[in-house]
């Protein structure tokens, strides 16, 4: 059931990463970090009831993802990654 949920938060991680980064910069990197949460957390296509209770189920899962898509972000320099690739890197 979560695996379709997890992939869409993966794809947003690194989306939100990446917006994050542009906005704030170096450094800041627990602003960026909470930016970067409330994309995800903006961005999940659910209603918002259930967007709710997926956040509390997968909420240590969301913050791997970002650490994930940072240290991805970090390794390519920033290059943007194919579609399939992205998903496959990230976890």
């Amino acid at each position: 059931m979560f695996s379709k949920f997890k992939e869409t938060i993966k794809e947003l991680a690194y989306t939100a990463v990446l917006k994050a980064e542009d906005a704030l910069g170096s450094k800041q990197g627990q602003q960026k970090k909470e930016m970067a949460l409330n994309y995800i957390i903006k961005n999940i296509p659910l209603p918002s009831l259930i967007k709710t209770i997926i956040v509390k189920l997968l909420s240590s899962f969301i913050d791997d993802t970002i650490e994930l898509a940072v240290e991805y972000m970090k390794n390519h320099n920033s290059e943007e990654p194919q579609t399939g690739e992205k998903a496959n890197e990230l976890l």
